[in-house]
């Protein structure tokens, strides 16, 4: 049946900024600077200012964001990074890629994101990084996760996929999603708050020589074009996606503020219904809402009753990454991480952008009181 409130609605946001973006487009275009135009310098130099940091180096996609800061760490078999399994897969995909063998650990069962204790215990004289997500659009807790790297000398990677421009407090201070790790990484599919006309991806750094070396990365392994340090990628951002990136970053602050209120308006429509639980935002933390997901009973059951009724909704995520069949050599099995495993069966998440009206949030909670009653 026709959708009643889809999961996203990117053609609503595109309305709003259509001449703007088609406009920035069309100027690459005249110029035929595809790839590594003017555009690109001036996306990274605006996405570093917004994350607080030294650098950001743009790259091909979220994936690739993952994996070039990987490939640094010359990862031998045996090496292992530390990643959360409640998670999209890239997360661990990019270190299998690199040479490393994922080692998963169990999330917060508040928030979703990584439980620094399970992560303090779970590392050994080989491990070489960690890795932690910023599920849903909410930071985890960087500061404690930064001292565990810090105290075993290792390098903490922070998947900002879902989170740009979150942030957190730490000793009274506003931190940046990617501010306080060795490499913060960022996604801009088109679904993604800041979202392209297709794939792309930046690195965030304070550290100067790893800047220049993700960005000699990125472009086959060399500074000089011709000339090759090492062996590298091509993993660049098209011009045409930096132009688009540059004119939504304007709106991005007034998004993200929209998504709270919507957030706002769910957690009063949907609190007094006892078999859900909404969302739960660390006091740390300032979220996004790059998703609005919640605990639920019964939750294949609703999401079906949903669907009947026009209403989207998706599962993020219904394996957990640890269970997942390519990585069954790892020894794994169901029970090994039981937070991670109690949120694959209730997580459900609700339409959540800019443009979602009060009526259409409405429908939707009253689809689920319908449901439980």
């Amino acid at each position: 049946m026709a959708q009643t409130v889809p999961l996203l609605d990117l053609v609503a946001q595109h309305q709003s900024i259509r001449d703007d973006v088609v406009a920035a487009m069309l100027a690459v275009v005249e110029r035929q600077a595809f790839i590594m135009g003017d555009e690109v310098p001036a996306l990274e130099e605006a996405i570093a200012r917004l994350s607080h940091v030294r650098h950001a180096v743009a790259c091909a996609s979220g994936t690739d964001a993952l994996l070039l800061p990987l490939r640094t760490l010359g990862l031998l078999p045996g090496d292992e990074v530390i990643v959360p399994s409640f998670t999209f897969f890239a997360t661990a995909g990019a270190v299998h890629n690199a040479g490393g063998t994922p080692v998963f650990v169990d999330i917060d069962p508040a928030t979703f994101n990584l439980d620094p204790e399970a992560v303090a215990a779970a590392v050994t004289p080989r491990t070489r990084a960690i890795i932690a997500v910023d599920l849903y659009g909410q930071m985890a807790a960087i500061e404690r996760l930064a001292e565990i790297a810090g105290r075993h000398g290792i390098p903490l990677i922070e998947d900002g996929a879902q989170s740009i421009g979150a942030r957190r407090k730490v000793d009274g201070v506003w931190r940046m999603c990617g501010e306080l790790a060795t490499v913060g990484t960022l996604s801009f599919f088109p679904s993604k708050n800041l979202g392209g006309w297709g794939d792309g991806g930046m690195m965030l750094t304070q550290d100067d020589a790893l800047a220049a070396r993700l960005a000699r990365l990125r472009l086959h392994g060399g500074a000089k074009q011709y000339h090759h340090e090492e062996v590298g990628f091509n993993s660049r951002l098209d011009t045409v996606q930096a132009a688009v990136l540059l004119v939504k970053l304007r709106h991005l602050a007034g998004w993200s503020e929209a998504r709270r209120r919507a957030a706002a308006r769910y957690d009063d429509l949907l609190r007094p219904i006892g078999a859900v639980r909404t969302p739960v935002v660390d006091p740390a933390n300032e979220h996004i809402f790059h998703q609005y997901t919640l605990r639920v009973e019964r939750r294949d059951a609703l999401v079906e009753h949903l669907r009947g009724r026009g209403i989207g909704c998706a599962v993020y995520y219904p394996v957990g990454l640890h269970l997942q069949p390519c990585f069954g050599h790892l020894g794994y099995a169901r029970g090994s991480l039981p937070e991670t495993e109690r949120a694959m069966a209730e997580v459900v998440s609700l339409p959540v952008y800019p443009e979602l009206t009060e009526s259409q949030q409405a429908i939707v909670a009253g689809a689920i009181r319908d449901f439980y009653a």
